[in-house]
């Protein structure tokens, strides 16, 4: 915010003083694309576009084994995890804990090896709801956490890496001012690119 507002003061209480501007959010230590507002009109205009599952968001997430090929479809609701308050988890609709239907599409675009032959897959994610952690549980649900992930995946990870291989790549969305179709895309940063070329291609 403070990055933010040095660069464009004149934003400073759109939407409040707490996050000004601040259409949506990513996951502490995801890196990526977010969009940001500089009045009101835009504001409520760019929310009303996620609340209404307009926008297309792309993620790049680092997986651990061998998804499978094709297009693949999670759809397993999330609520909080009745067993940690602190964490969201897959709760089947009905049960006595509270959840929200979510649906995740991912595609693979490429696998990799380490030196061990452990099988990584590196793959495009598409959150079609926006769940709290929903990417990262989805994955960890059909058995392939994001490596980096130390609060779905393993404690103990194979790859060493910062922070979760987690990146918002591309958004989709119609711009305010004349609801113009942008498709705005992010590299995958250094720290990320770099473990990826670590592991040679399958």
């Amino acid at each position: 915010m403070n990055a933010l507002l040095a660069h464009y003061p004149f934003i400073a209480g759109i939407g409040g003083e707490r996050r000004p501007g601040i259409v949506h959010r990513l996951d502490k230590d995801t890196s990526g694309l977010i969009v940001v507002a500089k009045n009101d009109r835009s504001l409520h205009y760019l929310q009303w576009q996620f609340k209404q599952r307009l926008v297309k968001k792309t993620y790049l997430a680092l997986v651990e084994g061998s998804l499978a090929a094709g297009d693949i479809e999670i759809d397993a609701p999330i609520g909080r995890d009745p067993r940690d308050r602190k964490k969201m988890a897959v709760i089947p609709m009905g049960s006595s804990a509270r959840s929200r239907a979510a649906l995740t599409k991912v595609s693979v675009l490429s696998r990799h090896h380490d030196e061990e032959d452990q099988i990584y897959t590196l793959a495009s994610c598409r959150p079609v709801t926006g769940r709290t952690h929903q990417i990262r549980i989805h994955l960890a649900y059909a058995g392939n956490p994001i490596i980096g992930d130390h609060v779905y995946g393993r404690r103990r990870q194979r790859l060493l890496t910062e922070r979760h291989f987690l990146h918002a790549s591309v958004l989709e969305l119609q711009r305010p001012s004349d609801q113009t179709v942008l498709s705005v895309h992010s590299p995958l940063p250094d720290e990320l690119q770099n473990v990826l070329d670590s592991l040679p291609l399958v």
